[in-house]
């Protein structure tokens, strides 16, 4: 089985937590049993995250040898420029080693999403845009690395595909079986 969950902001891409200050997790949403994560999510990201109660295919979606496409659509902060776009394209030296190539394209106009709770933060002096990014690889905050490392940080992060699977019109905190 694998199911589609819509994570929303703040939650954590597990089902229990051990910090000291406790943080919301995946057992609030009534999911079927015996199902986890098939990868992350980070914390501060929002969007799909796909969940299996099968071990084997969650190893073959999270092995980044069968480079499973997920594509992110991003608000940063700044003018993305054709020569910042290409530098995102062509790939760029991260503090961990060179990314491969993305797909990267400007969203214009803006996605229509679901506010965020908290929102994000607006600043009249300082312009925003919205890209669609597509990476094979998987690595920790990397979507976010990337667009810092073009002077574009990130304001918001969605996840809206892995592979053959789409968010397509789910809520956050809803899920269906896929």
């Amino acid at each position: 089985m694998i199911v589609l969950l819509n994570k929303p902001y703040g939650v954590l891409s597990q089902f229990t937590d051990r910090s000291a200050v406790p943080r919301r997790t995946l057992s609030e949403f009534g999911l079927p049993p015996g199902v986890y994560a098939a990868g992350r999510l980070d914390f501060d990201s929002e969007g799909l995250l796909l969940l299996t109660d099968d071990g084997p295919l969650a190893h073959k979606l999270t092995d980044p040898r069968n480079k499973e496409a997920k594509t992110y659509w991003v608000q940063v902060e700044g003018v993305p420029d054709e020569e910042r776009l290409k530098a995102l394209r062509d790939g760029l030296m991260l503090g961990d080693g060179p990314t491969k190539p993305a797909q990267v394209e400007r969203l214009d106009p803006a996605p229509t999403l679901w506010p965020r709770d908290p929102p994000v933060r607006f600043r009249k002096t300082v312009p925003d845009a919205w890209l669609s990014v597509t990476i094979t690889e998987g690595r920790n905050r990397q979507v976010r690395r990337m667009t810092a490392a073009v002077g574009l940080p990130t304001l918001r992060l969605v996840r809206t595909r892995i592979g053959k699977w789409s968010i397509g019109d789910l809520a956050p905190g809803h899920w269906r079986i896929s």
